[in-house]
């Protein structure tokens, strides 16, 4: 029996898969894994079909390695974007395990990957790197409650039965400084690293935070970081991405975009004397007095003299003698305190609307105030509220990642896994995204030419 049946003709036009297939290009995958496979023996599974199929996961929210491959093999768009025709056998899934934990997490060719799809949306023009934007999002760990310890009980971390992959990189990243962080009220004996919250105002559970950084002008993803799910991590990881694009594509924007979380002294003092980067962030202020007294911005400073002054014109200081050692005067939290002289506030007929219930009024002010000072001004301008609309745009990355792509749970454990799955979904949206935009025209810088 013979048949004639050609694969390309079945494949809609207007297809997903060709549109990604159209901006990707893996032509130096293996060179990029070359040091990681044996020139002898037996031969090895194309990694290439390993990475398409992957990417075709991704894509369609199909999380089960198992039944990827069935789908693989079932569906004729699959089969072409694999490059497999019909009578070719698709691997088993337990290649892909075998794959992800040693010679791709090694090689780190997720975030080659990643970065491959970066440089193709920059070529096409989809990148202007003028205006970036960064938030965190939660996503629930492969980890039960019903499987972890409290903090302070006794656990044989040695027994086989929890000495997992997972739990080596736990306790051989403690001594790190990312390990630094408050300890949680639990801990997960089968994926340690992950952190127990309750941030989404619901029930608590064990989760990691996926961090993007994109483009404001087409929300391109130009980085991403996997960090537990803590605050001041998310924050940290901000430095490490921009610092990243920068090295790796030669890019700074000219402002950030961010909520509150990221409006801490210390960040608003990197982005202004460090980068020179414009802080279109929301100042974290706690220093609102809600006792009806004089709020901060009622007391004027004065830059040359270092100094305060208060509503009747007295003065506010960090030091009312001189000290025989000069003294910084900076505290533990980066803060200097200023306050007034007990003499000035007991005669001031203004002391029941500033301090009632102290005999001097004090200001803590941050080494970082000047910083803060230039977040406050640009929260005042046109170009902040036009700032505050495109942050929406990570946030509907976000909701296309969970709803659409339905990483609403991860299944690899480990800040490693956690890591390559939120890179293979950033490139797979990045995809999709580039996929949409220049698809059903002329290639684009040679994006889209055949290779």
């Amino acid at each position: 029996m013979f048949y004639s049946f050609n694969l390309e003709d079945h494949i809609p036009q207007n297809h997903l898969l060709r549109g990604i297939d159209r901006c990707l290009d893996l032509s130096e995958l293996r060179q990029q894994l070359a040091d990681y496979y044996s020139h002898t023996g037996r031969p090895s599974i194309d990694p290439e079909l390993m990475i398409r199929m992957l990417i075709i996961g991704y894509s369609y929210g199909i999380r089960s390695e198992r039944r990827l491959c069935e789908e693989v093999h079932l569906n004729l768009a699959y089969r072409w974007f694999c490059r497999l025709g019909l009578e070719d056998v698709v691997p088993e899934h337990s290649t892909f395990s075998k794959n992800r934990h040693g010679r791709f997490r090694e090689s780190g060719v997720f975030r080659w990957v990643f970065d491959e799809v970066v440089r193709r949306c920059i070529a096409a023009g989809l990148v202007k790197g003028e205006g970036f934007a960064v938030d965190a999002s939660l996503v629930a760990a492969n980890a039960s409650h019903q499987h972890s310890v409290q903090v302070g009980e006794h656990c044989d971390w040695t027994d086989p039965e929890i000495n997992t992959r997972a739990m080596r990189e736990y306790l051989a990243a403690l001594d790190d400084e990312a390990a630094a962080a408050p300890v949680t009220r639990k801990i997960s004996l089968s994926d340690p690293q992950s952190r127990w919250t309750a941030a989404t105002g619901g029930i608590a559970y064990f989760a990691y935070s996926t961090n993007y950084l994109i483009d404001t002008a087409h929300g391109v993803i130009l980085d991403v970081e996997a960090t537990p799910a803590h605050r001041t991590a998310e924050v940290e990881s901000t430095k490490v991405m921009v610092d990243r694009v920068e090295e790796r594509f030669d890019l700074k924007p000219e402002r950030l975009i961010a909520d509150t979380a990221y409006g801490s002294a210390p960040m608003l003092g990197w982005m202004v004397e460090e980068k020179s980067i414009e802080p279109h962030i929301p100042v974290w202020d706690k220093t609102e007095r809600k006792d009806g007294t004089f709020q901060r911005d009622a007391f004027q400073w004065d830059d040359e003299a270092n100094e305060y002054r208060c509503p009747v014109g007295k003065a506010l200081r960090s030091e009312w003698r001189p000290f025989k050692t000069p003294r910084t005067h900076v505290t533990k939290a980066d803060t200097i305190i200023y306050r007034s002289s007990e003499r000035d506030c007991a005669a001031c007929p203004m002391k029941a609307d500033c301090c009632p219930n102290m005999t001097f009024r004090k200001i803590t002010r941050s080494i970082h105030e000047a910083a803060r000072d230039v977040a406050r001004y640009i929260t005042t301008t046109p170009e902040y509220q036009r700032s505050r609309c495109e942050r929406k745009k990570v946030e509907m990355l976000f909701a296309h990642l969970k709803s659409i792509l339905k990483l609403d749970r991860l299944r690899l454990h480990g800040l490693s896994g956690a890591g390559d799955e939120f890179t293979l979904a950033a490139a797979v949206q990045n995809m999709r995204r580039m996929a949409k935009l220049i698809a059903q025209g002329p290639p684009i810088n040679g994006i889209g030419a055949p290779a």
